[in-house]
């Protein structure tokens, strides 16, 4: 853990680090192309952006999902084309994810979960075409995206009867949850305090058994939790708790606070907490040392 202490060190003793990232920042990004655009569903929303590194492959995948609070209003891959873009560059194959958001018809339960679903599975079909790794398969999403990528991941333990089960899921290795809300029953207050309502009328209480990542453990991936310091939607104590609860269900799990930085520093390319937190915990979910 010393790369760990090092980090939160360097980050607390520099007086000089600017603001956090705001949400105009996030939501001002330039959109970067992407290699494909692969359509899941005959909904606008039910799409994949596919962003490849360089050379044949196999390579490994980062699943990636936006956040907004479930909203439409905070679109979605264009603000994550970015970080895609440069996960690229650094040799994974990524595909950005988008699905029905509040706002568009369709969206909530079930159906925002069975686009993530349905979104996760295509990976199998296009996987031959564009020379991609279906067993090094890492899951990256922010806000209400990480939560979906912890459901994503946890899936395989839905019931027979759940509206969101499908045969046979993909199998994520490793999750990295950025300012994500894992445990629904204590902390979807929490996340409606900066986001409202949005989070019942996706994931009413009386879904929680198939919606909360924390009743679907264990599910046998490796979960990282990225708190900023000051983040205002999901503070890293609820991270911190959430990791917890994967442990004690018997899979591997950390939580990490990055000192000086908000909920979207995260999630853009050029920050600090993105070149040296974030993009060392996805090298590290793919086994690879930093």
């Amino acid at each position: 853990m010393r790369w760990l202490a090092a980090i939160l060190i360097l980050m607390s003793e520099n007086p000089a680090q600017a603001a956090p990232a705001t949400v105009n920042d996030y939501m001002a990004q330039p959109q970067a192309k992407a290699d494909a655009r692969i359509a899941y569903g005959a909904a606008p929303a039910q799409v994949v952006e596919l962003f490849l590194p360089k050379g044949k492959g196999p390579h490994p995948v980062v699943v990636l999902l936006h956040g907004g609070c479930f909203l439409a209003e905070y679109q979605g891959l264009p603000q994550t084309s970015r970080i895609a873009a440069d996960l690229a560059k650094r040799g994974y194959a990524v595909w950005n994810v988008e699905y029905r958001k509040l706002g568009e018809d369709g969206a909530g339960y079930p159906g925002t979960f069975l686009d993530v679903a349905d979104a996760v599975d295509r990976l199998r079909v296009e996987a031959p075409k564009h020379g991609l790794d279906t067993r090094r398969v890492v899951a990256v999403g922010h806000s209400a995206g990480a939560h979906l990528a912890l459901w994503a991941a946890s899936r395989a333990r839905l019931p027979p009867s759940s509206a969101l089960r499908r045969a046979d899921p993909l199998k994520i290795r490793a999750v990295v949850s950025l300012g994500g809300i894992g445990d629904l029953k204590p902390h979807a207050g929490v996340f409606a305090g900066a986001c409202g309502p949005s989070i019942s009328q996706v994931a009413p209480p009386r879904t929680y058994p198939e919606t909360s990542p924390a009743e679907l453990l264990p599910s046998g991936a490796a979960v990282t939790m990225i708190h900023g310091e000051f983040d205002h939607v999901m503070p890293f104590d609820t991270g911190e708790a959430y990791a917890a609860k994967v442990r004690a269900a018997g899979d591997k799990a950390e939580a990490i606070e990055i000192k000086g930085v908000g909920h979207f520093d995260t999630v853009i390319p050029t920050t600090e907490a993105w070149k040296t937190v974030v993009v060392p915990a996805i090298e590290r979910a793919f086994g690879q040392r930093r």
